[in-house]
């Protein structure tokens, strides 16, 4: 009761009650921006890390000068594998993909039709044509939705890509032309691979790329378990032929991934400056109100009030704005980090400029994961800093000597 009325706003004592608000401010302030940005950091990592193991194998075993013949024994022997879920075939290779009036770069990778109906992100993000059109019988395609803008072409539209490893002629390297009919459009909501990426049927991709029969640039072998990607190549590493090369999802994106580790942890500290700086505000109002309250300290303990119980009352003033800042931080947190989609496209459509450009971040939307265990560390932690706060004020309150405080009082 003491506690609560300490804080509360009186005419004398106004100056005081600002700088706790503030303090409060700025401890909730502090709690729901590190709780915002810790999502939005797991989620962009989710969101990235679910893109490309949705899309790419798990380890990738390459064959020399990217030609891997005799792979349907190999690629048995890998699936016989314990951990390892399945093996695609796949032919790879860069090329130039053309409309009437616009080119870009895009990567075509060769699969075949049963194997592209496993590619959950791709089979999900049809919105635009049947993907069961997608067969060897037909000069095909599935492209992005992203380059399909960018070309200005449509499903049923033909789109013309140039290998820049063409046919020898006695003129020189004439490259590579063909046209192929577009069947479906896709959208994974990842920009790298809605703005660059064509899947056509494997044996027509061996015919463009002009690969020997019966070879293919390299096995993409998916896992059980992806986290497990180190014991897997080591494991092919001993079937395989020493020739080829063995790559996983994890040495890859190794850097890739680092950097987001690094910033998140990076974030993290520079933000909890903020509740650091509130935390500070505490003391010093707290330190104001023992100052202001030196009569009232000292009547108290001349009534019987001892120093333990002087303590527990601005230890309960300073820990109060703690919980209270941290529950209204957590709260704002929480409800922004589950709506920060719908907050986003809200400001940019009152801006009118894009805050979350997909060229720069890979993803077409800001993802936001909240993790249990880093909101609990954010709430730990600005309690933790706020109770510390109150330790040196309350102390102080306590060894006030009663006679000195009311002889200049």
């Amino acid at each position: 009761m003491i506690a609560s009325r300490y804080l509360r706003t009186r005419r004398s004592d106004g100056f005081i009650s600002v700088i706790v608000g503030f303090s409060l401010l700025g401890i909730g302030l502090g709690v729901a921006t590190l709780i915002i940005v810790m999502a939005v950091m797991n989620g962009f990592r989710q969101e990235l890390l679910s893109r490309i193991l949705g899309l790419n194998g798990h380890v990738i075993l390459h064959g020399p000068m990217e030609q891997l013949s005799d792979f349907d024994s190999l690629a048995a022997r890998v699936r016989a594998l314990p951990g390892v879920s399945r093996v695609v075939p796949t032919i790879s290779g860069q090329v130039m993909a053309t409309s009437v009036s616009h080119a870009t770069g895009a990567v075509v990778r060769g699969l075949f039709p049963s194997d592209i109906s496993s590619l959950i992100p791709i089979i999900n993000g049809i919105n635009e044509g049947n993907i069961e059109n997608f067969n060897d019988h037909h000069g095909v395609v599935v492209i992005g939705t992203r380059m399909a803008h960018k070309l200005g072409l449509h499903v049923g539209d033909s789109v013309t890509l140039v290998n820049a490893r063409g046919n020898i002629t006695a003129f020189g390297t004439v490259p590579r032309l063909r046209m192929f009919r577009i069947v479906a459009i896709f959208s994974v909501g990842m920009y790298e691979y809605d703005s660059a990426f064509i899947y056509m049927p494997i044996e027509t991709a061996r015919l463009y790329f002009d690969l020997p029969k019966g070879t293919v640039s390299h096995l993409e072998i998916m896992l059980e378990n992806p986290d497990k990607a180190w014991e897997a190549s080591a494991a092919i590493a001993r079937i395989a032929d020493s020739s080829l090369r063995i790559y996983n999802w994890q040495n890859v994106n190794e850097s890739f991934f680092n950097a987001i580790k690094v910033e998140r942890n990076v974030m993290f500290l520079i933000l909890t400056l903020i509740v650091l700086v509130a935390a500070f505000n505490i003391i010093s109002g707290l330190i104001m109100l023992v100052k202001d309250k030196s009569r009232d300290i000292a009547i108290l303990r001349t009534m019987g009030a001892t120093r333990g119980m002087i303590l527990r009352i601005f230890l309960l003033s300073g820990a109060s704005i703690g919980v209270i800042g941290t529950s209204i931080g957590l709260l704002i947190g929480l409800l922004f980090s589950l709506k920060i989609e719908n907050i986003r496209q809200f400001l940019q459509s009152l801006t009118g400029n894009e805050l979350f450009a997909a060229e720069i971040y890979f993803l077409s939307h800001l993802p936001a994961q909240v993790a249990p265990d880093d909101v609990l560390s954010v709430v730990l932690m600005a309690l933790g800093l706020s109770f510390s706060a109150t330790i040196y004020p309350a102390w102080r309150a306590a060894c006030s000597d009663p006679v000195t405080a009311l002889r200049y009082a």
